[in-house]
């Protein structure tokens, strides 16, 4: 085995010379020590411990490197079959590259994607100098995911003049003239072509352990170094900066927004704009010129310890490129993410004469300091007491019912899920565990009493994963509220973080760490989230591609399956008020023109999702183009229409310019305006909850059977 393991890494290596990068472009990416020790170390755990725990053998080689190639082009727009056909011999050997601790042949399979795309975005420049025409009758498949691999040169260069002549078009529809898309595309392309150039042995490791890891179970990960330390701010909801969010635009680090309270923002030094060049550590420390570093390098080295000085080298935004700089002196400080902290509101609602307030509570995950906990920090960070304190205050506010909107909540904590659900029920099961041995535990909620009893509803989105399938299932299995929206995710899996240099007593952090698929869980009811995920007691229209997002989607996904039921006792009986709440749905929606645009956008989606083609002639293009700006026209000369649906119709306008292409000022203020838009789906599901209040107000039998308590909560009793 290590002989033929030996010779293919020789075949290799051949063929890199042969086909090798030109050094002045790029270089040679070669696997570190420690990432091959890590491979290994990753093999024991994954091999002996996973919930699905899978033998690394030839099998398992076959799907890491169909993965892995996967991960790398997915739309098959830079490998041709010839180079599958070179990585032939590869597809049975990637077992034995993990376990020999030699992981060559997968860092030979990246260097000839790099030059593979060195080679289609040079192509791409270079096509950019002879124009395109546009009266031609020809298309651009831009999903080509189950597409075959480009059979010759010629066919993957067709492919992508195709790309370009898109790219091209696209601008020209937007009112560019043909200098300014020369100019904006050659940028582009160039642009990509230097991210080309900062790759680096562990962007090569990462996507290669992930293409092992996700082979095993979609939902288990390699971490590296610095994934780590993003999914520990991610759950902290902190770090140690000062407070900027930064974006790369044309080689600069510039900041695109200052963290209220933040060391940056407290300065009155920096604004948004500004441009980083260079960064220094303590007062006299030495400048580092970041100019055209990747991101992520320059916020290592504005990110440290608490206290300590890191010293800005700054091109101020409204200053020409040999303009003088400004020197910034900043202290470190922790910067909690408040963005992404549970945050409130309150939506009146007129019914019948009457105003229903509705509380409503967006939680984007669920995320919990664990280390500030273990240490006993009693103000660690945790969504369950931020929602605790918010619905305090919006019982302070008497609100008549609470919506607490998981959408795109993607999950988090399962304690902070376990515990969230206790704020809306009294003691009992919240969610099952079976381990890989076949266990089955059941966690509880042990704290007596609510802090909510009224109206509860839940919103949720195929966003919704995990931990807000959790919450969702046991608030629905007890009937304690109203679950809207569409059906979510469909993740039913525990994970857990293994330290790969604490199992090793590594007393540096060079292995990174696992996060590792240890259990599945179950509902209450002794069903589970995989695959299904969550059914809402009232849907919404999906827009949704349930084909390439959602735990269904993986073709490699935990089947669905359930245990016994838990032992537990529903609060609430929903059965005959759900009906009550579809009917008064139904009829509001048929008169809500907000929601019919919807629907009308949602199927227009759907529609061209399943065509996978554009056109490329400049007149089918542009009468599509004036069909969108005449529905734009109409909705917004619509009388009683509300101007923030135009504007979230107008954003479908395509400008086509990329991110870090637009203005920056323009593109703030048009994420602005997103995110103020008229929010269709939360305007109605408080109109269902609206009604639920005002059918339990008038029905004492109903809330008898629907509430926990029996009666309405007291807060409740105000109209």
């Amino acid at each position: 085995m290590k002989k033929k393991l030996l010779c293919l890494m020789l075949a290799f290596a051949a063929s890199t010379q042969a086909d090798t990068l030109d050094p002045s472009s790029t270089q040679l990416l070669m696997p570190l020590p420690q990432q091959a020790q890590a491979a290994s170390l990753s093999a024991g755990f994954l091999t002996r411990f996973h919930y699905k725990a899978t033998p690394l053998d030839d099998a398992m080689s076959i799907k890491i490197f169909d993965r892995y190639l996967k991960s790398l082009d997915p739309e098959k727009l830079f490998f041709t079959q010839a180079d599958i056909n070179q990585f032939a011999a590869a597809r049975t050997q990637l077992d034995d590259a993990i376990k020999q601790e030699n992981l060559n042949i997968p860092f030979a399979i990246f260097n000839l994607y790099e030059k593979r795309l060195v080679d289609r975005l040079t192509y791409a420049r270079e096509i950019l100098k002879k124009g395109f025409d546009f009266t031609q009758n020809e298309s651009y498949s831009y999903a080509r995911e189950k597409a075959a691999w480009p059979q010759s040169e010629t066919e993957v260069s067709d492919l992508w003049r195709k790309r370009v002549k898109n790219d091209w078009l696209r601008l020209k529809l937007a009112g560019k003239d043909d200098a300014a898309i020369r100019d904006t595309l050659e940028k582009r392309y160039a642009s990509s072509l230097a991210r080309v150039k900062k790759y680096k042995s562990e962007d090569a490791f990462q996507i290669f352990m992930d293409a092992y890891a996700m082979s095993i179970e979609p939902h288990t990960n390699y971490l590296g170094p610095r994934a780590s330390e993003d999914f520990d701010i991610s759950m902290k909801l902190s770090l140690v900066g000062i407070g900027a969010v930064l974006q790369e635009r044309d080689d600069y680090t510039t900041v695109r927004e200052l963290v209220v309270g933040g060391p940056a923002a407290m300065s009155n030094r920096l604004k948004v704009g500004d441009r980083i060049v260079g960064v220094g550590q303590g007062k006299t420390g030495p400048i580092t010129e970041v100019v055209g570093w990747r991101i992520d390098d320059v916020v290592k080295l504005i990110r440290g310890a608490k206290d300590s000085i890191v010293v800005l080298d700054i091109l101020p935004a409204d200053a020409s490129l040999d303009a003088k700089h400004q020197m910034v002196t900043l202290i470190r400080d922790k910067i909690k993410l408040e963005e992404q902290a549970a945050k409130k509101s309150i939506i009146p609602i007129q019914s019948g004469g009457v105003t229903r307030q509705i509380g409503v509570i967006s939680l984007p995950t669920f995320y919990q300091d664990f280390d500030a906990r273990i240490k006993g920090d009693k103000d660690f960070k945790s969504a369950t007491r931020d929602v605790s304190l918010l619905l305090e205050e919006l019982k302070k506010a008497k609100v008549d019912s609470v919506l607490i909107d998981l959408r795109n909540n993607g999950g988090g904590s399962l304690a902070e899920a376990i515990e969230l659900t206790g704020l809306f029920i009294d003691k009992g099961p919240v969610v099952q565990q079976r381990n890989a041995q076949g266990k089955i535990s059941v966690e509880s909620d042990t704290n007596a009493g609510l802090t909510w009893d009224g109206p509860l509803g839940v919103l949720i989105n195929r966003g919704s994963a995990s931990a807000s399938e959790i919450f969702a299932a046991a608030i629905q299995d007890y009937g304690r509220g109203v679950i809207i929206g569409e059906g979510s995710f469909g993740k039913g899996t525990v994970q857990t973080i293994v330290n790969l240099d604490q199992a090793t007593q590594n007393p540096k952090a060079k292995f990174g760490e696992l996060k590792m698929t240890i259990a599945q869980f179950f509902r209450i009811n002794g069903g589970t989230t995989q695959l299904r995920g969550v059914t809402p007691d009232i849907s919404f229209p999906s827009g949704t591609d349930t084909e390439s997002f959602g735990e269904s989607s993986y073709d490699n996904a935990l089947p669905w399956t359930q245990i016994k039921p838990a032992d537990y006792k529903p609060t609430g009986d929903l059965t005959d008020l759900l009906p009550m709440l579809e009917v008064r749905h139904e009829s509001r929606i048929a008169k809500d023109k907000d929601f019919q645009y919807l629907q009308e956008d949602i199927a227009e989606v759907q529609a061209l999702r399943k065509k996978k083609t554009i056109s490329l002639n400049e007149v089918e293009r542009r009468k599509e183009k004036e069909t969108l700006e005449a529905k734009i026209k109409s909705r917004e000369s619509n009388d009683g229409s509300d101007k923030k649906i135009a504007s979230k119709t107008k954003s479908q306008l395509d400008d086509g310019l990329q991110a870090n292409e637009r203005n920056l000022a323009a593109d703030i203020a048009a994420e602005k305006e997103q995110k103020n838009a008229k929010d269709v789906l939360l305007n109605e599901a408080v109109h269902i909850l609206s009604d639920e209040v005002d059918l339990l107000k008038t029905n004492a039998k109903l809330a008898a059977r629907v509430l926990p308590a029996n009666t309405l909560n007291a807060n409740q009793k105000h109209d």
